[in-house]
């Protein structure tokens, strides 16, 4: 098996050497395979390799043609269309072509902004006015003229809590007066976090928009970030008078010299925590609610011990177990970046591509049948040519069936909507062409997922029956040093996986034209042995 595991290792890296080397080594029937091929899986493979005997370039060439041998049949079987294999290389392919659909400047510089966001908390209020779902332009008129009144009356000098009480269709805000508080990054929409940044202290900002509606805010604190915090805590969630007298009672005893962890195990009503002390894994920023947050944060060293307070879980005492700071930026650049490419952030690293491809692309309109489709005119066929970027063509049809499921937007929306995404899939449907980083990498995996279902059942599936496996065993018995099946079932196994595998070979070996260029060969033993 280790020979397949060294083909097969090939599926788990994304690291492709470049190489120029076009020359051909190997003719497999008609496919014609060259030096970079082989040499692309050959030098990826070699730190896996732990003797030189096993880095000879023949033998690995050897490997190298069975393994193209017998995906070429699984190709043959139709195995690729199989629906198991279809649906995993569409997730694949999601998963790997994510990265090319980001600027990488653009990323960098949002990861960056992001760690410095992350460093300096800020507090703010706002005010909301909602937007009706499935909204038509028609429809934002009302809540945009009620945003416009409250920030005119704010900047008039009325108070902002005040207003928002009266006006803000947030549900907390009659409570709160539209204060949400400190955050930093990731805590809000980044729409929101973005304006919230960018207004000057004190200031009221302008109108802007998220996916809940129209906003505006006032930025009322900075402070440099006090990190994650964990603390344990003992719940009564009586919130009664005699939960009071229960939580106050156990807090005299903290006091008297009462050990936190065994007063947790009794009185704690959290029967999640109670076990382990009390204790609960680390929290940030908006993790809490904020009574339980605001009395962590307030806590300065660690083993201190909070006053008894109320949450709507009940009465609470709390004990700092830890601080987290900040973490410098080395340390936190992967967890950040994973964070922005998962957020609402990505999409400007991807508007940058769009941007640079709409220059890059011969992209044109067909203005009359666009007139047509504004106007709702369908005489002419649904086939006709609306849009063509570079050779592809769009037809009038494919944008009214995109419009039949986003009828509520407007048609200047729908169509910039529409353009782009088509730009995007034009893009990704190329890439296999234009980038053979991407297209090497594909291939293989493709090329490894239908040698696992091909392994599957030449080879795996058989040798895993039991009267295959002890006809095999009846016929060499006299190889073993026992009769007994049992107590040596995973080396026979291993030897009539082997047997199989030999056999499949030598037949598919004998149904192939094989050339292999000889002269090549040599030059790529010399060039290693000088490499080495």
């Amino acid at each position: 098996m280790k020979k397949y595991i060294l083909l097969l290792l090939t599926l788990h890296t994304l690291n492709i050497f470049s190489q120029k080397d076009t020359d051909i080594l190997v003719t497999i029937d008609d496919e014609k395979v060259s030096v970079a091929d082989f040499k692309r899986i050959y030098e990826r493979n070699l730190d896996a390799i732990d003797n030189e005997e096993s880095k000879d370039i023949e033998k690995n060439l050897n490997l190298f043609i069975n393994f193209k041998l017998k995906v070429k049949q699984a190709y043959e079987l139709r195995l690729d269309t199989l629906t198991s294999y279809t649906n995993e290389i569409e997730t694949y392919r999601k998963q790997l072509i994510a990265p090319y659909i980001q600027d990488e400047n653009q990323l960098n510089s949002l990861v960056k902004e992001a760690y410095g966001r992350i460093r300096t908390e800020i507090s703010a209020s706002h005010i909301l006015i909602k937007l009706p779902r499935n909204y038509k332009p028609k429809d934002t008129l009302l809540p945009f003229s009620k945003i416009m009144e409250a920030r005119n009356r704010v900047i008039a000098g009325e108070s902002f809590k005040q207003v928002a009480i009266e006006l803000s269709e947030d549900p907390s805000a009659k409570k709160n007066g539209g204060d949400l508080g400190y955050f930093s990054a990731f805590n809000m929409l980044y729409d929101f976090e973005d304006v919230a940044y960018k207004t000057s202290l004190g200031e009221v900002s302008q109108i802007f928009k998220t996916r809940y509606g129209y906003h505006i805010l006032q930025k009322t604190g900075s402070r440099t970030s006090k990190g994650e915090r964990q603390v344990a805590h003992i719940l009564i969630s009586d919130t009664t008078s005699n939960g009071k007298k229960l939580i106050d009672e156990v807090h005299t005893k903290l006091k008297n010299g009462g050990i936190f962890k065994e007063l947790a195990l009794k009185y704690s009503n959290d029967s999640g925590s109670k076990r382990k002390g009390g204790v609960l894994p680390k929290f940030g920023r908006k993790r809490m609610v904020k009574s339980f947050e605001r009395a962590s944060y307030s806590l300065v060293s660690i083993d201190d011990i909070s006053m008894p307070f109320k949450t709507k879980y009940g009465w609470h005492i709390i004990k700092l177990i830890k601080k987290y700071p900040i973490l410098p930026f080395e340390e936190l650049e992967k967890e950040i970046s994973q964070k922005v490419k998962n957020t609402g952030r990505v999409k400007l690293s991807s508007s940058s591509i769009l941007k640079r491809l709409k220059n890059e692309y011969s992209i044109n309109i067909m203005e009359p049948v666009k007139e047509a489709l504004q106007n709702n005119n369908f005489k002419d066929s649904l086939e006709s040519i609306f849009l063509t970027i570079n050779k592809k063509k769009i037809t009038k049809g494919d944008f009214v069936a995109y419009r039949s499921k986003r009828s509520q937007m407007a048609f200047s929306t729908l169509l910039k909507n529409f353009i782009n995404e088509e730009i995007l899939a034009y893009y990704k449907e190329n890439l296999v062409n234009t980038n053979k980083e991407y297209s090497s990498t594909l291939t293989e995996y493709q090329d490894g997922l239908l040698l696992f279902e091909l392994m599957q059942q030449k080879i795996w599936n058989i040798s895993s029956d039991s009267i295959a496996l002890n006809t095999y065993f009846d016929a060499r018995k006299n190889s073993y040093e026992t009769n007994d099946l049992d107590n040596i079932k995973g080396r026979v196994m291993n030897d009539f996986q082997t047997t199989l595998d030999n056999d499949w070979i030598q037949e598919l070996r004998s149904k192939s034209k094989i050339k292999v260029n000889k002269k090549v060969v040599k030059r790529l033993i010399n060039y290693y042995r000088k490499e080495s």
